[in-house]
């Protein structure tokens, strides 16, 4: 009889692919998959580290997995499982520990603990590998858009993040397994690939390679209709990058670039390498290159310092680029990064109304940005039907990114159409 594995990923869309992954070379060895409920044989977690909060969820997720079954094996893997190898050792809930570059002996692993029935702990000094750890999927849960991970690592040691100790340096992916990977997933009818990775940007420091040239690689792939990119660092976008991907007709225009804060001192204190001056220069080219990009962004509010004169340096810096959308953050510790001892810790109140503040002013950017194309002809590409205020409808989404949805007697699952946009059905819905 099969056994049952059960999988639940924490975190990230690098950590979801890999997810993803280990779900296929478990299947490929004859596991059976099920829902993360009770029943499984195995256990999968793949743990997150970015702040003290993902550290806890990922112990509570391991706990309750081994609650649910007792006699089944509970794996960590991932990056709390990389940064707290030892705090793991002495949980009675984990029965192996997989860290980073590991994942891809989870076969292995299980094999090897069946036969011992004890504790097995396989964790490399992940800061000392230059090896890219060669996981790939052929299927993904999404319905028409593949996630690819395309590098690993990161160099960057910004003040208040943990992640380069948990994932190592900067590793690139061989650029043939990138597009066997890509050609895998078109011919099986995805119609969109997003390339991702811890640090997106760096993609190539480490080889002979960058970038734009792994785009324009992945752009010659017949069946792949649309491009879309992770999370960018704003100085990646020069004339020249922004010029070469402006010619490539299946690139999305829609980039989310890394921001943090508006503010100069801030951006200081937190080791980001550049200015509110350059970072307002990448979205100037943006917009020269693209008409109407959706240009998307990370704040964190409340960092260690901040005053109110920063926190409005950043607000009227914000104003002035008018994102698409923003994912606004309130200051979280993380043990172990610099920012955690640093002084002039701000109050949780404090953090809360600034980030109310900012909420507001991005539900409103993204509303005025959504109402740019009402009536104007878009192609779509449609995912499912869904009930819209009790209606089927078709739902997809724009190369901006935005919600669109459609009545249609035609089934549309995968389907790309171009229309006119009406009316906004909601806010973030437009028909």
């Amino acid at each position: 009889m099969k056994k049952k594995v059960a999988l639940h990923n924490l975190g990230c869309k690098v950590n979801a692919y890999e997810v993803e992954a280990m779900q296929q070379l478990l299947e490929n060895a004859g596991y059976e998959t099920v829902p993360f409920e009770e029943g499984a044989d195995v256990y999968v977690i793949n743990t997150c580290t970015v702040t003290n909060i993902a550290d806890r969820k990922s112990r509570q997720m391991l706990h309750k997995a081994k609650k649910m079954n007792p006699d089944a094996i509970v794996v960590a893997t991932g990056c709390y499982a990389q940064a707290d190898t030892e705090k793991l050792k002495e949980d009675t809930a984990v029965d192996l520990i997989l860290g980073n570059n590991q994942k891809t002996q989870i076969v292995e692993a299980l094999e090897e603990y069946e036969k011992e029935h004890a504790k097995q702990v396989q964790v490399i000094e992940i800061n000392h590998t230059k090896e890219y750890e060669e996981l790939s999927i052929s299927s993904t849960a999404e319905h028409v858009r593949a996630y690819i991970k395309v590098q690993d690592g990161c160099n960057q040691f910004c003040t208040y993040c943990i992640i380069p100790f948990a994932r190592g340096r900067v590793r690139s992916r061989k650029i043939e397994e990138v597009l066997s990977e890509v050609e895998t997933l078109a011919a099986k009818g995805y119609k969109e690939v997003v390339l991702t990775g811890i640090h997106l940007s760096s993609y190539g420091v480490d080889c002979d390679n960058n970038l734009l040239h792994l785009i324009q690689e992945v752009h010659k792939i017949d069946g792949i209709r649309r491009i879309r990119l992770g999370s960018l660092e704003p100085k990646i976008v020069t004339e020249e990058f922004t010029g070469e991907l402006a010619k490539l007709e299946k690139i999305c225009p829609h980039f989310h670039l890394s921001l943090q804060s508006g503010c100069d001192d801030t951006l200081k204190r937190m080791n980001r390498k550049y200015t509110a001056k350059e970072y307002e220069e990448g979205c100037r080219l943006l917009r020269k290159y693209f008409i109407h990009p959706a240009i998307t962004t990370d704040v964190i509010v409340g960092f260690p310092g901040e005053t109110e004169e920063e926190f409005a340096t950043t607000e009227a810096f914000l104003e002035k680029i008018h994102f698409y959308e923003m994912h606004i953050f309130k200051y979280s510790k993380r043990q172990g990064t610099r920012a955690a001892v640093m002084e002039n810790q701000d109050p949780e109140e404090i953090k809360t109304k600034r980030s109310a503040k900012l909420l507001a002013l991005s539900a409103k950017m993204s509303k005025e940005f959504r109402e740019y194309y009402l009536g104007s002809e878009q192609e779509v590409l449609f995912e499912e039907q869904v009930p819209v205020d009790g209606t089927p409808m078709y739902v997809g989404y724009t190369k901006e990114y935005v919600k669109v949805a459609v009545q249609s007697e035609e089934k549309l699952d995968n389907v790309m159409k171009t229309g006119k946009i009406t009316a906004a059905i909601h806010d973030d819905l437009y028909l």
